[in-house]
């Protein structure tokens, strides 16, 4: 058996709220009346009184619902180099645009990025500071590529400062928004507001069905809006998208604190197994990287095993870094599930694995 069968056929896992089924919509739908009008091309009661909360929720001027992040975050980054006519933008090197967009921002709006610090670390004030002459700086909170990373909130404040001060626009992929709070022992809005543009997912931490949020002031979103419209993401009907998100968001907002304390405590307890480490050591928010000591055949034979004899499903994949097997782990509903004897068990067989060989 392979490993993602192995754990498609687990009933509780480390990562996430479970399958990723139909069931998700039809759980978020059964509590709404039927007769409800829906959206239309981006208008109706539906959408804006979501789109409302959303920008109440980051204390920004308004808010577009998006069917993505792909497409929500390169017309940010669009609309920022148009009005600064300057077709530079800065961000990490492992950004999402830059990595698994297929060049969008390069091909659709010849917009050329540049790279701020190290691939292997956070970017720090003074990579932003030996910037070149660029219209919008976008910061990933957390930084998903390298473990969930996030710099201190100090360092985060002094970075928007200085932006702001040399007239560059502040573009936010929070993308795990939500999930970063804890740490920062901050509100939504206290984060947000330090950007000019934010946006949020709704099925990664929140784990809806799909789709975005980007806010800003009235004038972006009138010209988000605009976009959206000639990046065809004004289907006629995106209520299964902002009925999920809407449900799921209320269902698991205030859960981000536990979902970090548990993440936190799933870290600390396999860092002590020889042969596996996470990254970073103390997860900063719900999310880290788990690597195993060993060739990726091997770790995933072993990792087969546990998942058939536990129940317990570690990881669906694993990717080959150096020396190492990595994945990724993102704490929700799930993990919380599962019953410290279980956890037990399965810290017993991974000692037995991976530290007495």
């Amino acid at each position: 058996m392979d490993l993602r069968t192995s754990y498609q056929g687990t009933t509780k896992r480390l990562d996430g709220h479970g399958n990723r089924t139909v069931g998700i919509l039809q759980e978020a739908l059964q509590t709404i009346d039927a007769d409800q009008p829906s959206d239309i091309y981006g208008n109706g009661e539906l959408i804006k009184t979501f789109e409302r909360k959303m920008a109440d929720l980051l204390g920004h001027e308004d808010a577009v619902f998006f069917p993505s992040g792909t497409m929500a975050q390169q017309i940010a980054l669009r609309i920022w180099s148009d009005e600064q006519d300057n077709r530079h933008v800065a961000y990490h090197p492992l950004c999402h645009l830059e990595i698994h967009e297929q060049d969008g921002l390069k091909e659709l709006h010849g917009i050329e990025p540049v790279l701020v610090g190290e691939a292997d670390r956070l970017m720090t004030f003074d990579d932003v500071k030996a910037l070149p002459e660029v219209s919008c700086l976008l910061l990933e909170l957390p930084q998903r590529e390298i473990g969930g990373l996030l710099p201190s909130r100090e360092e985060l404040e002094v970075i928007c400062a200085y932006a702001r001060e040399k007239g560059i626009r502040l573009h936010l992929d929070g993308a795990r928004l939500l999930e970063v709070l804890p740490y920062y022992e901050a509100s939504a809005k206290e984060i947000a507001q330090l950007f000019d543009s934010v946006y949020i997912s709704f099925y990664k931490g929140l784990g809806g069905v799909a789709g975005a949020i980007l806010a800003g002031s009235e004038t972006f979103c009138q010209k988000a809006r605009i976009w959206k419209r000639r990046y065809g993401g004004d289907l006629i009907s995106l209520y299964p998208y902002i009925l999920s998100a809407d449900h799921y968001f209320e269902q698991r907002k205030d859960h981000m604190a536990t979902y970090h304390a548990v993440a936190k405590q799933l870290a600390r307890r396999l860092n002590a197994i020889p042969g596996i480490s996470t990254r970073p050591l103390e997860p900063v928010s719900n999310m880290f990287h788990l690597d195993f000591n060993g060739t990726k055949r091997d770790v995933e034979e072993q990792l087969v095993q546990i998942h058939q004899s536990t129940g317990i499903g570690i990881a669906g994949y694993l990717v080959e870094k150096g020396s190492v097997c990595a994945t990724e782990i993102n704490v929700g509903d799930s993990a919380l599930s599962i019953s410290d004897e279980e956890l037990e068990t399965m810290f017993r067989q991974l000692t037995k694995v991976f530290a007495e060989g």
